[in-house]
Parts: structure tokens; C-alpha cells; sequence
């Protein structure tokens, strides 16, 4: 049996006493409401991804990441680990690997590829490069939600370009310019400063709230990326949509601009 087999059978055995720590081993990894295969998904991790296990019930962990957000995933996604995150990790932008025993993976966009797997296609960029691929500017976070994005079908608890919901793909994107936020609308419109959400006040990066509730709880995020257009991720739209929000003409944009709720510069402006 191996150590890391062994830190969780004793937590099995004994009750967690403090925090234990895991990484992700699959590509994607679903986080669910419950302690069951059919649960409803509420967020993911990507491969490489630390955890800390809360609670373990059978094969299912109460896991929390270090956005903070908090579900159970089964056992069979992770491995527990002591081990320190790797200095210069590789970031996948969309790749796939091979490993040296030979097994072939996809990764999506912010997993972290294991030590020893060879890019056979796609890109990949090294921890310590992030900042010079990828700036904290408004323009370059747009850029970006473009880039990556465009085409991703909407999935609820999502945060890949394999699908993602609207808070998702918004954490997502900051995370890869180095910028980590939470993972849901509400907690996000804390962040940054308040700007007017009006088309001639945001600029490229900026966060747009919506809220379809009568208490006003945001319950969802589009990037506004210039020109007084946004891009999102949007069930109503079946997923990736870049919107002039304040033309008029289509009726989804005009409902979605009645729901506008306030917007957030999380970045400066270039």
C-alpha cells in the first residue's frame, strides 16, 4: 500500500482530524451537492489541482479548493497527497499529452499536466511565464475570454471551454492572468471597485452583473471587452455570446439589459 493510499484509509478508519491533502488525477473533475454519482454538479477541479478532504464518507470526499469552494467528489478523480505545489508547473491552453508509460490525455484550459507527460499537440505555458503571456490588463483578460472561449457550449457548475456557466468561465479566465476569484456571481461582484454599468463607462475587462431575482442576488457575470459589447456564457444563449448590450433590436439582449444589476473593475486599464 502506498502512503497516500494510507493517509486516507486511516482517515477512513479513524475520522478526519484536520484537513487532508489531495490532487486532482483527472482531467476534469466534477464537484457535486452530495455524496452521490448522480448529485448535481456545482463546480469542477482540473488535474493538478490541491484539495483539502473535510470529510470522508465511504468513496466520497468533502473537498474544499483553494478558491474555497467547498463538495464532494468521489475518490477515484484524486490522489492524497503531502506533496508542495511544483515551482514551474506546466498550465495546459488546450493540449494533449502522453505520458511515459504511454497513456494519451486531453487537457483543457488551466489543468496542470503531470511531471513526466510530452506535449503531442495543442499548448501549454509554465507557471513562471504566466504573467509575460498573460498581463493583468483589462484588454489582455478580454482577449483571452475571446480567444479561449468562443464556441464553449454552457454547463452548469462548468469551467472549462468544454463547457462552462457564466461564473465559471469569468474565473477561469482571470485565474490564467493570474488573478483568482471565487467561484460564484454573487461573491464576485464583491470584488474590485464599483464602476457605472453603462456601455460608455466600461472598459475591456470589466465585470457586468445580472440578476433575475426580486431580492437582487447577481446570478450572473458577463466580460465586457469594448465598444460597449460583453461576452458570456449564457443558458439562454446555449452558451458562448458576445452581446451589444445596450443596441437595440433583439429581444434576449433587451431582457438581458433590464437585469443589469451593476458592474466591477477588478484590473487598470492600458
Amino acid at each position: 500500500m502506498t502512503k497516500e493510499t494510507t493517509i486516507l484509509a486511516d482517515a477512513k478508519r479513524t475520522g478526519v482530524q484536520g484537513p487532508i491533502a489531495a490532487r486532482v488525477t483527472a482531467a476534469v473533475a466534477p464537484l457535486l451537492a452530495e455524496p452521490r454519482a448522480a448529485a448535481t454538479q456545482t463546480s469542477q477541479y482540473l488535474s493538478g489541482a490541491r484539495l483539502a478532504v473535510q470529510e470522508v464518507r465511504d468513496d466520497w470526499l468533502r473537498v474544499r479548493g483553494a478558491d474555497q469552494y467547498e463538495g464532494w467528489m468521489h475518490r477515484g478523480y484524486i490522489v492524497d497527497t503531502e506533496a508542495a505545489s511544483g515551482r514551474d508547473e506546466r498550465i495546459s491552453l488546450g493540449c494533449v499529452t502522453r505520458s511515459a508509460e504511454g497513456r494519451t490525455r486531453e487537457l483543457p484550459l488551466g489543468a496542470l499536466l503531470d511531471g513526466d507527460e510530452e506535449v503531442v499537440a495543442g499548448e501549454t505555458v509554465r507557471s513562471a511565464e504566466l504573467s509575460i503571456h498573460f498581463p493583468t490588463e483589462g484588454a489582455a483578460i478580454a482577449g483571452s475570454a475571446l480567444r479561449f472561449f468562443e464556441g464553449a457550449s454552457y454547463l452548469w457548475g462548468g469551467v472549462t471551454p468544454w463547457g462552462a456557466d457564466c461564473s465559471g468561465f469569468v474565473q477561469t479566465v482571470f485565474a490564467v492572468h493570474g488573478l483568482p476569484l471565487p467561484r460564484d456571481a454573487a461573491d464576485q461582484a464583491r470584488m474590485g471597485v464599483e464602476v457605472p454599468a453603462r456601455g460608455d463607462s466600461l472598459v475591456a475587462g470589466d465585470l457586468v452583473f445580472f440578476s433575475d431575482r426580486e431580492d437582487g442576488r447577481i446570478t450572473h457575470v458577463a466580460i465586457a471587452i469594448g465598444d460597449a459589447r460583453v461576452v458570456h456564457l449564457a443558458l439562454g444563449r446555449g452558451g458562448y455570446a458576445v452581446e451589444s448590450l445596450w443596441s437595440d433590436g433583439d429581444a434576449y439582449v433587451t431582457g438581458l439589459r433590464s437585469r443589469v444589476r451593476g458592474a466591477r473593475r477588478l484590473v487598470g486599464t492600458v
